[in-house]
């Protein structure tokens, strides 16, 4: 390579815009980590900050979480367009709650379906008092069937 010649170019960059740049992409991966069940709900919750808010009117799918006013996360459960009216909180055949890991006796909430039924050992508040899950799969209220008060 006699007579060739090597030109370097130095280019100044800001080390913040960087920075910032790579936490908003590690940020989306870990997300979309979530979304795909690769991340538990402990560790999720731990990070709800870098999920987006829910808003009206989006239309969602399948999975996706959001973050709610209450700063609780949700899954989508129904593919839908949001209304002010179907929040996270209410619309239990649209949402399920993802679970706080500091709250182990979360207030039972009646399933509407195979999404958000309760696993066996699962653990409930209801009524004051607090049960847990006997069978796989459990749709019924805590008392009824399918549950042993603890």
């Amino acid at each position: 390579m006699a007579g060739a010649e090597i030109t370097v170019m130095l280019e100044e960059t800001d080390a913040g815009v960087e920075i910032a740049k790579a936490a908003d992409a590690t940020g989306i991966v870990f997300v979309t980590m979530a979304e795909a069940g690769s991340v538990d709900a402990t560790t999720a919750a731990e990070h709800a900050d870098l999920f987006a808010p829910w808003a009206v009117p989006v239309a969602y799918t399948v999975g996706q979480i959001r973050r709610y006013t209450d700063g609780k996360l949700y899954k989508c459960v129904q593919a839908h367009t949001s209304q002010a009216d179907w929040t996270p909180d209410t619309a239990a055949s649209l949402w399920t709650p993802v679970s706080d890991p500091a709250e182990e006796w979360p207030e039972w909430s009646q399933p509407v379906g195979a999404h958000d039924a309760y696993s066996k050992d699962a653990k409930v508040s209801h009524n004051g008092k607090h049960w847990t899950s006997t069978v796989d799969s459990n749709v019924w209220e805590p008392g009824v069937y399918g549950w042993t008060e603890v």
